[in-house]
């Protein structure tokens, strides 16, 4: 089902590019606080996780429905990428710690109170046997893969072939760009898939008066 699909095959490369820039932003976090002292980095940390639970409550609870009602599907799926890319060009020019920590919070609170909710919402105009089997390949085989695959190749650039982080950086915001790309397709076929079941329920109705 999944590989039949080009519906579920964007799904499917959208999760898989948001976790290269998941592994890509942690890897540079952790990368940029080796040299931190164990206090003030379990401080960091520990910030990061606080300010990322609130923002992303506040955000749930007060912007992703209006995002989504006035903007619609694919606004909501492009609104974090274009920050990550915006994000990890910053990065580039200034691979700092205080750069890298706030696009990690970003990264992390927009996902949980954005982008996860819109990417849920694309299973909405699948069948039934779609969303409970292609979406369990999706949710884990892609997901975790990518994750494994991403982290080998952050690691390769930088141990490998030794790339600076300003370097690995440009390239995961060329990756954010394409998510941009994945995530306006997505918005734009699900818009459609909609108008078409709406088109059909309003025919089937007629057709029972």
């Amino acid at each position: 089902l999944f590989l039949k699909s080009p519906y579920l095959l964007g799904i499917g490369l959208f999760i898989f590019l948001y976790t290269a820039i998941s592994t890509f932003v942690y890897f540079e976090l952790k990368n940029l606080l080796a040299g931190v002292e164990e206090a003030n980095r379990i401080a960091i940390w520990a910030g990061i996780d606080l300010a990322v639970n609130i923002l992303a409550i506040v955000t749930a609870m007060f912007a992703t429905s209006r995002l989504t009602t006035r903007f619609g599907l694919t606004a909501t799926l492009i609104v974090v990428p274009l920050v990550i890319v915006v994000g990890l060009i910053t990065l580039a020019f200034s691979p700092i710690i205080a750069v890298v920590v706030v696009l990690q919070i970003v990264r992390r609170a927009g996902n949980y109170a954005i982008t996860r909710p819109g990417r849920e919402m694309l299973f909405t105009v699948v069948d039934r046997e779609t969303r409970f089997k292609a979406k369990s390949v999706i949710d884990i085989v892609v997901y975790r893969g990518g994750d494994a695959i991403t982290a080998w190749a952050f690691t390769g650039l930088t141990a490998g072939f030794g790339i600076g982080l300003g370097a690995v950086a440009a390239v995961g915001a060329g990756i954010a760009a394409v998510w941009v790309g994945v995530a306006v397709y997505l918005g734009r076929s699900y818009e459609t898939k909609t108008e078409r079941d709406a088109g059909a329920a309003v025919v089937a109705l007629g057709e029972q008066g």
